[in-house]
């Protein structure tokens, strides 16, 4: 039986860090989001599940939800504006540079 445990705790321990990590990446790609934002939105997660010992989905529910949510609750909107519209210029001057790479063979 303590092994059939053993086994069930480290399957939630890998699903808590599968959802942790899922999180954090789906965080970092917000607008805006900076490593500080990361660090601390980890560190409130983790604190909650510690202290209330509850699993994060169950806390906070979708990992990718909550990624959205907790970047609107911690980037100033105008942060946030600035860093799409830089997203947007640079995607454009991409997709540009690809484009004449092609059609003058320099890929």
């Amino acid at each position: 039986m303590a092994e059939q445990d053993q086994k069930a705790d480290a399957a939630r321990e890998k699903d808590r860090e599968k959802w942790l990590a899922r999180f954090q990446v789906r965080l970092a790609m917000q607008p805006g989001v900076d490593r500080a934002v990361v660090l601390r939105a980890v560190k409130e997660v983790t604190t909650h599940c510690a202290d209330t010992g509850e699993h994060p989905r169950a806390a906070f529910g979708d990992p990718d939800a909550h990624a959205v949510q907790v970047a609107a609750r911690l980037v100033p909107a105008d942060q946030a504006a600035r860093a799409k519209r830089h997203n947007a210029v640079v995607g454009a001057i991409d997709s540009v540079l690809k484009k004449a790479g092609g059609a003058v063979g320099l890929r």
